[in-house]
């Protein structure tokens, strides 16, 4: 996906929320591609290891502390991108929470702040950022969703609830902004190794748990035998951010390891 040189984003700048898992595993590659970056994350500790992973590979990252619920952090983010880079022409949404819970064990507040965060925060940057790739003649959005947006495990009330709303969020940035040529796109991975599959394996084998085991029984249920990584999401969502993708707006990409595709029956 990279051209001849590997610099696929020379001269791109991109805003990229989550500073650990898929989150940051797109901002590198956006970096590494030659993007210059803005990343969000509230998670202190999270954005520190960025910062340090981020500068060891002289990377052009810049990691900022934010709450993608809050919209005024959310403003400031995107005119620092503009401000320090010149504009803005990716926007990559990975700010996630993850609880567990049916509609009894989740209370409202709890529920209330999980949409606020994966689906309320894909608004507001959508809100700030689509004025500032209108000015640059263009852009792309892809929304980290989930194959849980699709079909369920149980006591995911919340959660799977907010991933299908980012399908339909998706579709309709897309429709709506098209005439911009601004491209909005979701991807929905299955299981990968990042630290809300962890959380999943301490929720569910205890916080003891040999987390490669239960990565491994994780993984048998995807047809390809294993779990994904998190390099293999971040080059889908380089795929769709670049100009390679150019035909592409409104669809949601699985990258499940055929998880979508099987039926459940053994």
């Amino acid at each position: 996906m990279q051209d001849s040189t590997g610099q696929d984003f020379t001269g791109k700048v991109a805003i990229t929320t989550g500073t650990s898992g898929i989150g940051k595993g797109a901002a590198f590659r956006l970096a590494r591609g030659g993007a210059k970056v803005v990343a969000l994350g509230l998670d202190a500790a999270a954005n520190a290891v960025m910062r340090e992973e981020a500068a060891a590979e002289n990377l052009a990252v810049t990691v900022q502390q934010a709450d993608v619920t809050d919209e005024a952090a959310v403003a400031t983010a995107v005119r620092t991108a503009v401000d320090e880079f010149g504009g803005l022409d990716i926007l990559v949404n990975s700010a996630a929470i993850h609880p567990y819970g049916d509609a009894t064990e989740t209370d409202f507040a709890g529920f209330m702040r999980c949409m606020a965060v994966n689906v309320g925060g894909i608004f507001l940057l959508a809100h700030h950022a689509v004025p500032e790739m209108r000015r640059r003649g263009g852009g792309s959005i892809v929304n980290v969703s989930s194959a849980q947006g699709h079909a369920n495990q149980k006591r995911v009330s919340a959660y799977a609830t907010s991933k299908g709303a980012i399908h339909t969020l998706t579709r309709t940035l897309a429709v709506d902004f098209a005439k911009d040529k601004i491209r909005v796109n979701s991807v929905s991975p299955g299981s990968v190794r990042t630290p809300i599959l962890e959380l999943a394996a301490r929720t569910f084998d205890g916080p003891d748990a040999d987390i490669e085991a239960v990565f491994a029984r994780f993984g048998a249920g995807h047809p390809l035998g294993r779990i994904g990584e998190v390099a293999e999401v971040a080059e889908l969502i380089a795929f769709l951010a670049s100009d390679k993708s150019s035909f592409c707006t409104g669809g949601d990409y699985a990258v499940d390891g055929g998880l979508g595709a099987a039926l459940g029956v053994a």
